[in-house]
């Protein structure tokens, strides 16, 4: 039987740090505080935001929604960002994705204020994770990776890890990231050669494809400790992973389970970037 990660006991452990971050920063004054950029109204934006104002309210962080129109132009977004940027009461900024068509995502992504980046979309921060400085605001999603992996003991020391994924948000940070923790990564993709033969070998397989339970037993072996990013609509109503968890949950020796794996620590770790980037901002 494999070892469920799940990620609830992760999240938790966060959720305590940050409560006791907020206690201290009130005493001195401050209250860390999350501002949200929306565009329009899209019914997937909405859910998302009422998650994610329930949980800066269960540890104590405060919030603010900026709506802006969907049809608004680049040049009202972009003050609109200008605005939040300079307003000495935000500390985080998170701006729904994916934007409208009209709307160059490229300069939005240099609008950010890098201290105020809790998303990591800004070039400069991630610039730093591809230079090794792991102590600014890093990609959350490769992030809650690794802290649940270190939560349930695994060393990354020397081990080989899969990543099945080779974008800018997820597959190459965190293949970064694995090298600061003297991981040896190995990058895969849609053309990449013999893979059921190369995630069944490593120590740690990550998926972050899209792609509703591509991976089947075939693709792993007892020794695999498997991280699955991948939330997808399994076509009956639910939602499940880019591995079929019912297929290899007995197969391997650990599985995240979807939903309640990593995407629960992701936004555990996007709350730890407001307190982060609060204690920078007034240089505590």
């Amino acid at each position: 039987m494999s070892l469920i990660l799940k990620g609830q006991p992760v999240v938790q452990k966060i959720k305590n740090k940050i409560k006791e971050d907020v206690y201290e920063l009130k005493q001195k004054g401050l209250k860390p505080t999350l501002g949200i950029i929306r565009m329009g109204e899209r019914p997937d934006d909405i859910a998302y935001e009422k998650g994610i104002l329930k949980n800066c309210i269960s540890v104590g962080i405060g919030s603010k929604v900026f709506e802006i129109d969907r049809k608004a132009s680049m040049n009202e977004l972009t003050k609109l960002i200008t605005r939040v940027n300079e307003d000495i009461n935000i500390h985080g900024i998170l701006i729904f994705r994916p934007l409208p068509d009209h709307i160059d995502v490229e300069i939005i992504r240099t609008l950010i204020s890098p201290q105020k980046d809790i998303d990591c979309m800004n070039p400069i921060n991630l610039e730093k994770v591809f230079k090794g400085d792991m102590d600014g605001l890093v990609p959350c999603t490769p992030k809650a990776v690794i802290e649940i992996l270190k939560h349930y003991d695994y060393s990354l020391l020397g081990s080989n890890v899969a990543v099945i994924n080779s974008s800018l948000v997820v597959g190459r940070p965190l293949s970064m990231m694995l090298l600061g923790e003297k991981a040896t990564p190995t990058i895969c993709h849609s053309k990449t050669r013999e893979l059921q033969k190369i995630t069944s070998s490593s120590d740690i397989v990550v998926t972050a494809v899209g792609k509703a339970k591509l991976f089947g037993a075939e693709y792993f072996s007892e020794k695999n400790i498997v991280i699955d990013v991948g939330i997808n609509d399994d076509g009956e109503g639910s939602i499940c992973g880019d591995v079929d968890y019912y297929k290899v949950e007995n197969k391997v020796k650990a599985i995240t389970p979807v939903p309640g794996g990593v995407g629960s620590v992701t936004t555990a770790i996007l709350l730890s970037h407001v307190i982060k980037s609060c204690k920078n901002l007034h240089n505590e």
